[in-house]
Formats: structure tokens, C-alpha cells, sequence
């Protein structure tokens, strides 16, 4: 059957380049003689079974649509599978307006939404896969549409208060965005050379403790400190929280969760908790450090896309509704190699139903190097007895308190 009509819609939070897919499915899609529908705001219309919160997409509309951030048509995290009456909603609205082909533009989350729809057999469903977390399954090196940008972005607010921080002589605790992996903050803090980034994915499964947190801080501080720089930039993921013990941080307990069920970590201040915490201890040894905690998130998600992003949704977009005119469906479009390739729905699922996410791989050589031009306390400090020395009188401890207090970074 001929497709005469192509659905756009997109979920979850923002990402830089969407307007790019939109724009190059509904320039593609006119093209060949296709309407483009845009649908307002994800799915939240659909799943009730309002079909007013729709247009046909015109090429004036989005022919410069490309560099511009935020998104056009909206967007949401509703989940279309979260109850059977929203299912039905959709795939009855879609009917209605005789959609025969559907592009989702989103990220793990949308995953769901998008294989449920698919498997209805009403009409062929595609997703371009776009997450400034950068944290979906595909095949490495291939990065979320969105993460460029984001990390571009990001960079340079940290730059600024990695200067800031040399002209004051006072430390930031920078939280970045990202959930539930260390993609991000790992991307910025590499890219930036932050003194210290700490993510998830460097611990041991299994809770992670606040106070584990602020000693790797601590640590660094010392160090600093021992080479004369009363200043530094550490990069917390704000996904540490998700594995905080709720003894520790009692918020976890009543925090407001998302459409997917996801705390909303924003509302975990891990910034100001990490900082009391260092800044008590070294107060109480006599040491006085000015401590800043800046969260760095939501003005990421709604930069213009920088050129690779720009152009990388015109590809996906592109692909997209190719894919789609001959005759395929339940996939991911990705290009690699120059090369559009499709990976089956069935590829990325994981056992929820949602998108597989890729962690942070902390045993390869690229973490190795992120980590050799960090800032932070290890086997080699403990290596030199003058070096401790000067490490110990930094922490207003003596010798033996001092590796006793932070011995274990000598097994790291």
C-alpha cells in the first residue's frame, strides 16, 4: 500500500537537531508527494484521541527550521503503553487520520511507545534516535542526535567557571544532566579537562554513597592543594543520586517521578549535599575552601545544534522516510559508515520493553585517558613519602591519619 501520509512526532526532553529531523522528513516526504503531519506535543493528544493537535507540515514552514533549537512541534514524555487506553487511543487516532507511516524522534523512552504502535500493524513505524544522554544502545562510536551539541555547549559554561574558579580562588561542584549513565558529564569533562568528574559507572554495582561522593571531592581539593591551586572544577552526573542509599538522602523517598516512573533527579540537590559535606570536613581540620555548587542542564537542551548535529539530522531525517517509501518498518535509523543502516526494534529492546541503554565502559583505553588528566587521589600519590607528606599537611592531617583517612585511593 502506498504511503500517502507520514506521521512526525517527538518524546521525551529536548534535544538540539530534532528540528532538523522534522525539517528533512517533511521536505523529503513533499517531495515525493507525501503530506507530513506534525503531531503537537508527543503523544499527550494522541493518547487521549484528539486528532485537532495536528498540521500538515509546509516546506516555508521548515525549510530554516534546521538551526534552530528547541522543537517545533513540542514534545512529551507520555507513554503510550502505561495503560491499555492510551494504546488504543493513539493507534485509533492515527487511523482516523489515516496515517500510514509514523517517525518517532526520541530516545529510550520513546522506544516503547513506538514498538507497541508498530506491532499493531496499522501503520510503519520508524524511530531517529535523539538523547542529549547519549546513553541508547547503538553501535559504538555512534552518538545520540543531540549530544554534540549539548557537550559543545556544556564546554563552554565550564571553561567560564574553570576561569572563574583561577580568578576567585574558589571551587565549583558542577551537576550535569544526564540519567541514568555517565555519557555526558564524562563527554564534558574530557573535552573541557574539568579537574574531576565523577559518573555512575565508575562504581561497583549496588548503592553508591554520598560520603564516597565527597571523598574522591575531598581528595582532589587536597591535591590541589599540594600543588599550590586553591581552585578547581569537579563534574558530578546528577545520575549518582538514582543509587543513593534513602538513608542518606531521605528526598529519594517522596521525590516527584516522571511520566516513565524516573525520579526526577533536577529535584535531588546533590551539588549543595556533596559541597556541606566536603566543606565540613575541612573546616573542621582548619581548612577554609569556598565551595559553589552550579547546576548545568536544561539551557543544554535547547542550543542551536552545532554544524555535526545540524547535519546529522538531515541524514537521519532523510534515511527516515526512505526507509519508510520502500517498505520498511520497526527499526532504528542510524548511519554508519557514511551509510544508512536500520536496527530492528528487536535489537534494542531490553527485558522491560524499553531501549537498551550503553553504559559508560570504564575499561577502555578513552576512560583511561579521561581519568590520567583528572585530578584525583591514587595508587601512585601513596608512592613517595615526601609527596604524602605534602599531601597530608594540604589535608591538615598528620602521615598516618592521612592514609588512613584516604588509604584506600592507594588501591584504586
Amino acid at each position: 500500500m502506498p504511503i500517502k501520509r507520514i506521521g512526525i512526532i517527538v518524546g521525551g526532553g529536548p534535544a538540539p537537531g530534532t528540528n532538523g529531523v522534522i525539517s528533512a522528513v517533511a521536505i523529503e516526504a513533499i517531495k515525493v508527494g507525501c503530506a507530513p503531519i506534525g503531531f503537537n506535543d508527543g503523544f499527550d493528544w494522541l493518547a487521549q484521541r484528539y486528532t485537532d493537535e495536528q498540521h500538515e507540515l509546509t516546506i516555508e514552514e521548515v525549510s530554516r527550521i534546521h538551526l534552530d533549537g528547541g522543537v517545533l512541534l513540542g514534545s512529551s514524555r507520555r507513554d503510550v503503553t502505561r495503560d491499555p487506553e492510551s494504546l488504543e487511543n493513539t493507534v485509533a487516532a492515527l487511523a482516523k487520520l489515516k496515517i500510514d507511516a509514523l517517525v518517532c524522534i526520541g530516545g529510550d523512552d520513546m522506544v516503547r511507545s513506538a514498538v507497541a504502535i508498530e506491532r499493531r500493524g496499522v501503520v510503519k513505524v520508524v524511530q531517529v534516535p535523539k538523547s542529549i544522554d547519549n546513553d541508547l544502545c547503538l553501535p559504538l562510536p555512534l552518538a545520540t542526535l543531540g549530544y554534540e551539541t549539548a557537550r559543545h555547549t556544556a564546554v563552554g559554561i565550564v571553561k567560564s567557571l574553570m576561569e572563574d574558579s583561577k580568578t576567585t580562588g574558589r571551587w565549583y561542584l558542577g551537576v550535569t544532566m544526564g540519567r541514568p549513565t555517565g555519557h555526558l558529564t564524562l563527554g564534558i569533562g574530557k573535552a573541557a579537562s574539568a579537574t574531576c568528574t565523577i559518573i555512575p559507572e565508575e562504581f561497583p554495582e549496588g548503592l553508591i554513597s554520598l560520603s564516597a561522593i565527597a571523598d574522591i571531592v575531598e581528595g582532589s581539593i587536597i591535591k590541589r592543594r599540594a600543588m599550590g591551586k586553591s581552585y578547581g572544577v569537579a563534574l558530578l552526573s546528577e545520575a549518582l543520586v538514582e543509587r543513593f542509599s534513602p538513608r542518606e538522602v531521605a528526598e529519594l523517598q517522596d521525590v516527584d517521578r516522571d511520566a516513565q516512573g524516573n525520579i526526577r533527579v533536577t529535584e535531588i540537590d546533590l551539588g549543595r549535599k556533596v559541597k556541606n559535606e566536603v566543606q565540613m570536613r575541612l573546616e573542621q581540620r582548619g581548612i577554609k575552601v569556598t565551595v559553589v555548587d552550579k547546576t548545568i542542564g536544561y539551557e543544554l537542551r535547547c542550543a542551536p545544534p552545532i554544524p555535526f548535529d545540524a547535519e546529522y539530522a538531515r541524514d537521519l531525517g532523510y534515511a527516515a522516510v526512505n526507509y519508510l517509501l520502500n517498505g520498511g518498518s520497526g527499526a532504528l535509523v542510524t548511519i554508519q559508515g557514511g551509510e544508512f543502516t536500520p536496527i530492528p526494534f528487536a535489537n534494542v529492546l531490553d527485558p522491560s520493553g524499553k531501549g537498551r541503554r550503553r553504559a559508560v565502559d570504564v575499561t577502555t583505553e578513552s576512560y583511561q585517558v579521561a581519568r590520567e588528566y583528572m585530578v584525583r587521589l591514587g595508587p601512585r600519590d601513596f608512592t613517595n613519602a615526601a609527596w604524602v607528606a605534602a599531601l597530608s599537611q594540604a589535608a591538615g592531617l598528620g602521615e598516618d591519619a592521612f592514609r588512613a583517612r584516604f588509604g584506600r585511593f592507594a588501591h584504586a
